[in-house]
């Protein structure tokens, strides 16, 4: 199965990049999200873009992408991926894990986990 929306999700999401994000999005999109603190739905990629843009927001650094990882499961991708980010609070780790499917050359269908900020030893400190 080809992996290609998958890790272009994982880079839109480590760059921040909305627009690209918004392009990957089908306009029927069907989303839910689990973050620590909160499960989220989605009605239209605008939405999802929020969901994505308040999870990483303007004062959360990625600086690296320590994992991405994908798979096919039956009829669904699955993508992982492993982010350093930097706020205020120190340096983190945040982990997600997406399960999507194709609609019209576009993510129709996505699913995911967050594994919310865990906080590291920051190497520079």
């Amino acid at each position: 199965m080809d992996d290609s929306l998958a890790r272009a999700l994982a880079e839109a999401v480590a760059t921040k990049d909305h627009d690209a994000l918004r392009l990957l999005l089908h306009p029927d999109i069907d989303f839910r999200g689990m973050t620590p603190g909160r499960v989220w739905e989605a009605d239209g990629p605008d939405d999802v873009v929020a969901a994505f843009a308040a999870w990483f927001d303007d004062g959360d650094l990625v600086e690296g992408v320590d994992a991405v990882e994908t798979d096919a499961f039956a009829d669904r991708q699955r993508v992982g991926y492993r982010f350093r980010v930097r706020n205020d609070d120190g340096l983190h780790l945040v982990e997600q894990q997406a399960y999507l499917s194709d609609r019209d050359g576009r993510i129709g269908w996505l699913r995911v986990v967050c594994s919310g900020f865990r906080p590291v030893a920051d190497p520079v400190a």
